[in-house]
């Protein structure tokens, strides 16, 4: 699953541009991503007609973005948990879908076209975005890109929810591994060179203790022909 998912969002959104209007044609979706007003959203499914679909959730951008196989076709704002409510981080699956869902917890409030994540009901759904995290911890949508969002997801479908601080952790917990691997790849050079000069004397060793032995017999060979020829005169 790790494979699956892309952070090319955290670094991207930083480096784009602000300054152009979100509906120039010339702008990726992720520069146009990056203008977009709360309630508002791309979708640029022409981009990658297959291949697997996967969910990056930005709460500290408050974006979401859409890529199929790889390559990113849309983006919207979001309103994610507020303070004390905060949306989870991590991957998550798409749990269960419906088209018109009331929550069980909060007043039986609307949530069309809910996409569950968690087992205690953290889901995207169509909801009020007023431009900052105000949710009970659901990922809200505008209810259009929540439509066509509902309409390309399946069950299953990963879902990675990442912020800054979440981003640097797994960064440097990836540093890590990959510093352990390396030097878990370095014991194992070292180990396999030292079995190898080993393997080698001891070759060294067998062949000079088979040499000096074979002398040692045609010595004792020869001994043993003098003394009978001595002893036969």
């Amino acid at each position: 699953m790790k494979r699956l998912i892309e952070l090319g969002f955290l670094a991207c959104v930083a480096a784009s541009a602000a300054a152009n209007p979100a509906t120039h044609q010339n702008l990726s979706v992720i520069e146009k991503a990056a203008t977009l007003s709360p309630g508002q959203f791309v979708w640029e499914p022409r981009a990658a007609s297959t291949g697997p679909v996967f969910l990056v959730i930005d709460l500290t951008r408050q974006r979401v973005l859409l890529y199929r196989g790889g390559v990113l076709i849309a983006a919207s704002t979001i309103s994610s948990g507020s303070e004390g409510r905060e949306t989870p981080t991590g991957v998550f699956t798409i749990l269960q879908k419906e088209i018109v869902h009331r929550s069980r917890t909060y007043d039986d409030a609307p949530m069309p076209y809910m996409q569950r994540l968690t087992a205690k009901g953290v889901a995207m759904h169509a909801g009020n975005l007023p431009g900052y995290p105000a949710s009970h911890g659901c990922i809200r949508l505008p209810k259009a890109f929540a439509k066509l969002l509902y309409g390309v997801t399946e069950l299953g479908t990963p879902v990675m929810i990442t912020d800054d601080e979440h981003a640097r952790m797994t960064a440097e917990r990836e540093r890590m591994a990959a510093e352990y691997q390396s030097a878990i790849e370095e014991i194992a050079r070292k180990k396999a060179w030292v079995q190898a000069v080993t393997e080698r004397a001891l070759a060294e060793f067998d062949s000079a203790k088979a040499a000096h032995e074979e002398a040692l017999r045609r010595h004792n060979a020869k001994m043993a022909k003098y003394k009978s020829e001595v002893a036969s005169k």
